[in-house]
């Protein structure tokens, strides 16, 4: 049976800035099983970058290998892509950004491409601080091989097989932190008012942002026992507080109770706002994110939302000193400014 999108759409859709309507940020009609969590993602993606008005050509998104590295295929269409090999988006995405710090980058990955051959990849790219947003999509399994459990599948975690893991996880958000992350959030599929924003500023964020995203896989671990299914999820969640993303061009306000909020202001005059539920969350210090993921973890449940950010992040472009145009927009003599000019990079390097 084949399956076609339709095309028509009513004539009186609201638009963004640029003229689109949302339809133009879809993708194509996805093929994972329906009810999976991957395609809500790749939903709240698509919500985002529309609200945002960014031309879908200025956009690059890349994944590696796994049911979330086939998800760009249905969302943002008439963006650029690449699927990578297994584990090595980040280093596709690092020469991209590399070429051309002009374009937003969007990396897609699942916890095995990231926790498992590509941690390595991933680690690199969070301490260079790539300017890029990062979503791993982490359901706790390996989907396109049948169910085995992944790195981030927690201690005695229940698989479709009924066998209980017993290896720790790998959290993927600590390690993000760890690392250097300047932002760091976490998830739930399920709860589009609490992803879109957050990847409205993930975006915005200069600089490396990580988003670990809770997305049941409801065909190999959506069962009584799971950590990473629907019902378990929905049961064990606790969040930060209500994240609010303001563009610059709005009136930013917050109506939050003095003392109860945090404002954080990012590169381009836009703002952040953290309405807290938990006063021991100081999103500036990776100390307080880390304790309270801790503490949380201990009582049996997940903590959402956002985790860390830093206000003056620096990505790899600054920390090198790189052409502040895409190589493609130089010329010829900028590209071979001649010997003397390489004698005396030689010679800043001595």
């Amino acid at each position: 049976m084949s399956y076609i999108k339709p095309s028509f759409r009513h004539p009186e859709l609201p638009v963004n800035e640029l003229g689109f309507t949302q339809q133009q940020y879809e993708g194509s009609l996805s093929t994972l099983c329906a009810g999976c969590g991957h395609d809500s993602i790749s939903g709240a993606i698509t919500k985002a970058i529309f609200e945002l008005s960014i031309a879908p050509h200025n956009i690059a998104k890349l994944s590696g290998i796994g049911c979330s590295s086939k998800t760009p295929t249905y969302f943002l269409g008439s963006s650029h892509g690449f699927n990578s090999v297994h584990g090595r988006m980040p280093s596709v995405t690092t020469g991209a950004n590399a070429a051309n710090r002009e374009m937003v980058y969007i990396g897609v990955s699942g916890d095995g491409d990231t926790a498992s051959i590509g941690m390595g990849q991933f680690a690199h790219a969070v301490r260079r601080n790539l300017n890029m947003m990062y979503i791993v999509m982490n359901n706790g399994c390996y989907g396109l091989t049948k169910g085995q459990d992944s790195a981030t599948s927690d201690i005695g975690s229940k698989s479709k097989k009924g066998e209980p893991n017993p290896f720790e996880p790998i959290d993927l958000a600590s390690v993000a932190l760890q690392l250097g992350a300047t932002f760091v959030a976490r998830s739930f599929s399920g709860d589009k008012a609490q992803l879109v924003p957050l990847i409205k500023a993930a975006i915005a964020h200069q600089g490396f942002a990580f988003i670990d995203v809770i997305s049941p896989c409801v065909t190999f671990n959506n069962n009584p026992g799971s950590t990473k299914g629907y019902e378990f999820v929905r049961e064990h969640l606790a969040a930060t507080g209500t994240v609010d993303y303001v563009p610059m061009k709005q009136e930013i306000k917050t109506e939050y109770a003095p003392g109860s909020s945090t404002e954080v202001t990012l590169h381009d005059g836009s703002v952040v706002h953290l309405h807290k539920t938990d006063d021991k969350l100081d999103v500036s210090s990776r100390r307080s994110a880390l304790a309270l993921m801790q503490e949380y973890k201990a009582e049996g449940k997940i903590l959402t939302g956002l985790l860390h950010m830093e206000q003056n992040s620096r990505d790899l472009h600054e920390t090198i000193g790189s052409s502040n145009k895409a190589l493609r927009s130089l010329s010829e003599n900028e590209l071979c400014p001649g010997t003397a000019i390489l004698g005396s990079i030689n010679d800043s390097f001595r």
